[in-house]
């Protein structure tokens, strides 16, 4: 496959090594506009009309997203994806929520009349828009770019998603038995999902993930519990683990994204995993980002179990440090690049090492 990205099999190796604890991958999570020409001369859509044709009409979007990736860097590991998520946690919408498009992000909106089964319908509109978003943007790529995986999300955030938060927790409770075998039935819908974009998506048996902008030969994805904040250990370990463990074991690559500082506590859980390749640390809003250094000893913990680690949003002046404190052996630093020099510069580092 011939991309706009010209070092993409170098960058292949880099990420086939990171899955496997080794070597830095340096990149970010979503673009920056490339310096000079453009890869190919694409005419600029028209301007979208409202929100809903920005997110949910998949000709108009599949002709943006086309003229965005043209322009984009894929400078060090830069993927050249495609970003079509429906929102985090689409996998709601298709099994019965509702979708909201905002300006920053699309919002998932319970369903009102969930009547506790959980129904994969062919023919609900949000999966048919799933599927003609990607064929469209698949389409439009003629290969010069992948086509990321929408982020579905699984577990109790989409039972989230379908029932809200506050009676999934209480369910948890009073009815766990009945909790248990809807988040049975929810990683049937994941699979079911996730195994027909893949068919969609997939070049020569790769893909790219759009969250965390991930690539692997295979299958690959990024799991979650992020209302795992509001559970106890034991509770993530009969609710959560298990399905996540049966992610894992039929997926070739997946990163765990672990987010805020009150999920910390699950992360003994989340090590034990034994088909688990790599864990994501999202500090949360007022925490510092991942390059800090407060989260060296968290970082090493995950290494030290065998997994490796994904830094987010790491400033150009912490790299260096990062790397010194941490070493340079399965992390993937996703850095907060605001110029082509400011990549540049990123590699410079990480060579010295």
């Amino acid at each position: 496959m011939k991309t706009w990205k010209d070092n993409f099999e170098v960058s292949k190796k880099h990420y086939m090594d990171w899955w496997n604890q080794k070597g830095v991958v340096l990149t970010m999570w979503e673009h920056l506009d490339k310096d000079g020409s453009p890869h190919e001369a694409v005419q600029a859509p028209t301007p979208a009309k409202d929100m809903n044709q920005f997110w949910f009409d998949p000709e108009w979007r599949s002709e943006y997203l086309h003229y965005k990736m043209s322009r984009y860097s894929y400078k060090a590991d830069i993927l050249p994806v495609a970003n079509t998520q429906l929102g985090p946690g689409s996998l709601g919408a298709i099994l019965g929520a509702d979708l909201e498009g905002r300006e920053d992000t699309i919002w998932i909106r319970d369903k009102k009349d969930f009547d506790g089964n959980i129904v994969f319908n062919e023919d609900d509109k949000w999966w048919k828009l799933h599927l003609e978003l990607l064929a469209k943007c698949k389409e439009k790529a003629r290969g010069n770019y992948l086509i990321g995986c929408p982020d579905l999300v699984e577990g109790l955030d989409v039972l989230a998603s379908l029932k809200g938060s506050d009676n999934v927790l209480m369910d948890l409770m009073i009815d766990p038995d009945t909790t248990l075998h809807q988040l049975k039935e929810i990683n049937k819908a994941y699979f079911k999902a996730f195994d027909r974009i893949y068919e969609i998506i997939n070049e020569e048996d790769e893909m790219a993930f759009c969250y965390f902008s991930i690539w692997g030969p295979g299958k690959v994805s990024k799991l979650q519990c992020d209302i795992s904040i509001m559970i106890s250990e034991d509770d993530f370990r009969t609710f959560a683990l298990p399905f996540l463990r049966e992610q894992c074991d039929y997926i070739d690559y997946t990163l765990y994204h672990l987010d805020g500082v009150d999920a910390m506590r699950h992360l003994d859980a989340v090590l034990e995993l034994e088909n688990l390749n790599a864990v994501q640390w999202t500090p949360g809003v007022g925490q510092p980002q991942g390059g800090d250094a407060r989260w060296y000893g968290l970082y090493k913990k995950i290494l030290a179990a065998g997994k490796s680690v994904m830094a987010n949003w790491v400033t150009l002046d912490e790299l260096k440090p990062l790397l010194d404190n941490v070493g340079n052996q399965g992390l993937n630093i996703q850095m907060d690049f605001k110029s082509e020099k400011e990549i540049d510069e990123a590699l410079k580092i990480i060579d010295s090492f």
